[in-house]
């Protein structure tokens, strides 16, 4: 017993209070054990739920969840033709723990089981050139309800635009051609290691594509099925070539003029836009790796502004560090730094 055991402990040398925490109560509460005549409050008060169901309500609810009229129904479903039939056993809630406990909370009815497809592998880039995400876009064109298509290739380290085209349509073939070219450009042989990831459209994962790729000894990844935050590079990417102020408000006349429009945001997207994923440094100048160089002159430039003026300064100088390490669905916080210390 508690008290038992606390007197024993203080008969021993040891203070009173040590002693009730070892035991888990506070001094408070032995004293008033001891004016309540209580050996042990913890165990001798037993609390009952005043809702809590009787075992023959359990086993009742069980028996009409069973039954040839519900076996095929949720509790969402069975609660409220219970209730159109003036009864009431318990809440849905209720129904479902009971359901768990006695390891029936499964699926019920015909249709198939609900499926969990599992995130996409977390890829790490230190370097340009290792990991590479590409989708396709809607680009409007002259003729109603007709599109060209625009095959993006981005480097998720550096976010440089590494490949492009403009096509009239959407095929496996089209986007293995641009592949190769790609890696030709980056000049890339089949010794360098290089994951591609993309979503589940037909001409990421048609056959010609996959062979191209295991050809090239190019690991291919893909995104859950309807899920675009698997692809989260690319669909920015999307978003800011869409707003872009030079982005025609009206269709493109013919995809020469598509192209020739691509060919010039492409431009000033890898050499002249300050990418703010980037600590506002280009995109060329992150694959090249004149980066680290810009971000230490900034520290420097603020640096020395905060010697002149250190009353203007309540904290740190804003962090112009160079980020070595970027992720690709990332998992939870816990693995993450597990695999940022293991990329370092």
């Amino acid at each position: 017993m508690a008290k038992k055991s606390i007197k024993e402990a203080i008969h021993n040398g040891s203070r009173q209070k040590q002693a009730c925490e070892v035991v888990g109560i506070s001094p408070r509460t032995l004293q008033n054990w001891r004016i309540s005549g209580l050996v042990d409050g913890r165990q001798e008060v037993e609390k009952v739920p005043a809702n809590k169901l009787s075992q023959k309500e359990r086993e009742a609810i069980i028996k009409i969840c069973n039954s040839s009229e519900f076996k095929d129904k949720s509790p969402k479903q069975i609660v409220p033709a219970l209730a159109d039939k003036g009864e009431y056993m318990a809440s849905e809630s209720s129904f479902y723990r009971i359901l768990r406990d006695v390891n029936q909370l499964k699926h019920r009815g015909r249709s198939k089981s609900p499926t969990v497809t599992n995130k996409p592998h977390t890829y790490i880039a230190n370097a340009p050139n290792q990991v590479w995400s590409w989708d396709i876009t809607y680009l409007a064109r002259n003729i109603v309800g007709t599109f060209y298509y625009l095959y993006l290739f981005l480097d998720i380290y550096s976010r440089k635009i590494v490949g492009w085209e403009v096509y009239e349509n959407e095929s496996s073939e089209h986007a293995s051609d641009i592949l190769r070219k790609t890696r030709l450009s980056e000049g890339l042989s089949i010794n360098d290691e290089l994951v591609l990831h993309s979503d589940n459209g037909s001409p990421m994962k048609g056959a010609t594509m996959l062979a191209t790729m295991q050809k090239l000894g190019i690991m291919p990844s893909f995104s859950r099925p309807s899920v675009s935050n698997d692809n989260p590079f690319s669909e920015s990417l999307f978003k800011t070539l869409k707003y872009r102020p030079s982005y025609t408000s009206k269709p493109f006349e013919n995809i020469d003029e598509a192209r020739k429009w691509v060919a010039s945001f492409t431009n000033w997207y890898n050499y002249c836009h300050y990418h703010s994923g980037l600590k506002f440094v280009t995109p060329v100048q992150r694959h090249n790796g004149g980066d680290v160089i810009i971000l230490k002159q900034r520290e420097e430039v603020y640096k020395k502004a905060k010697e002149k003026h250190p009353e203007r300064w309540s904290g740190k100088t804003r962090n112009w560090k160079h980020e070595p390490v970027v992720m690709l669905n990332p998992a939870n916080k816990q693995q993450q730094q597990i695999d940022l210390k293991s990329a370092a």
